[in-house]
């Protein structure tokens, strides 16, 4: 839009002429000086455009002006909003963690089936599953001895295999901000940066019955029912541990030891103090 030469009134400065003007700011000479004023801000309230053409064209970019200054007032608002919400989940979840008492199980071991062998990785997330009974039936299971803490174990067996040849595909934290007794959807998010997938000769090579056992029937390796089972924090060290040793490629390998590493300080055990694993397969 082309103001130059258009003239215009002012309620304080009288009659002017319009002498230049851009996207923010326009200057009129009036009778005894320039005047710069914001654009097209000091229309409408304060200034008059004589062509009325111009000043139904002037009015829309006015408007639409309005509409972009309140439409970035409510992205501020909700932005103010949101941040609020987020300080509000941070210091409940600091009040949860100070209260919080270690679980000595409180790692996840999943049972993927063919199609979340792909999804688990790709997603790096996992499905609790629904609750199969009494007035919640058909709601998610809420992971609830999941936490900071808390890691989970991804594992397959191949078909026609017997339960005792269960592999461990992969292994992540949860979500930093992750909290089981939280969580609604029962989706489990993994950790930004620890999180592990296994090659399928790694895969091999890992086998879960050698770190897990069933105290109450030690040589037994059955998987019932349920998606995911619970297990001893130390177990899941082992695993970490093993891991570390299996991965040969120097970044992978990197990783996997930050990764034991920051487990163990999260889960207060010590390398040194670390038992050898004595799973069921260990005890045929």
């Amino acid at each position: 839009m082309n103001l130059i030469n258009k003239k215009v009134t002012h309620e304080r400065f009288g009659m002017g002429n319009i002498v230049r003007h851009n996207d923010s700011v326009i200057e009129i000479n009036f009778a005894s000086e320039n005047k710069k004023f914001v654009f097209p801000d000091v229309f409408g309230k304060h200034l008059k455009l004589h062509d009325k053409i111009m000043a139904n064209s002037l009015e829309k970019i006015i408007q639409e002006k309005e509409l972009e200054r309140k439409e970035e007032e409510w992205k501020r608002e909700e932005e103010k909003k949101l941040q609020r919400k987020n300080q509000e989940l941070r210091l409940e979840h600091e009040k949860l963690m100070k209260n919080n008492k270690l679980h000595p199980e409180s790692q996840m071991v999943f049972w993927c089936d063919t199609e979340e062998q792909n999804s688990s990785f790709s997603e790096w997330k996992v499905f609790s599953g629904e609750i199969k009974s009494g007035k919640n039936q058909g709601k998610p299971n809420k992971p609830i001895r999941l936490h900071q803490n808390s890691a989970v174990l991804l594992t397959a067996i191949d078909a026609g295999m017997p339960e005792k040849d269960r592999r461990i595909l992969g292994v992540y934290m949860v979500n930093e901000d992750f909290i089981g007794k939280l969580c609604e959807d029962g989706y489990i998010p993994a950790h930004s940066t620890y999180r592990l997938q296994l090659t399928e000769q790694e895969s091999n090579q890992m086998l879960f019955w050698k770190y897990y056992v069933n105290e109450k029937f030690p040589k037994k390796m059955t998987w019932n029912t349920g998606k995911y089972r619970y297990f001893d924090n130390s177990w899941m060290a082992q695993i970490l541990f093993d891991i570390v040793a299996l991965k040969s490629e120097p970044e992978e390998r990197a990783l996997a030891q930050q990764f034991f590493e920051h487990f163990c300080k999260m889960n207060q055990i010590t390398e040194q103090e670390l038992p050898k694993p004595n799973g069921a397969l260990l005890r045929i």
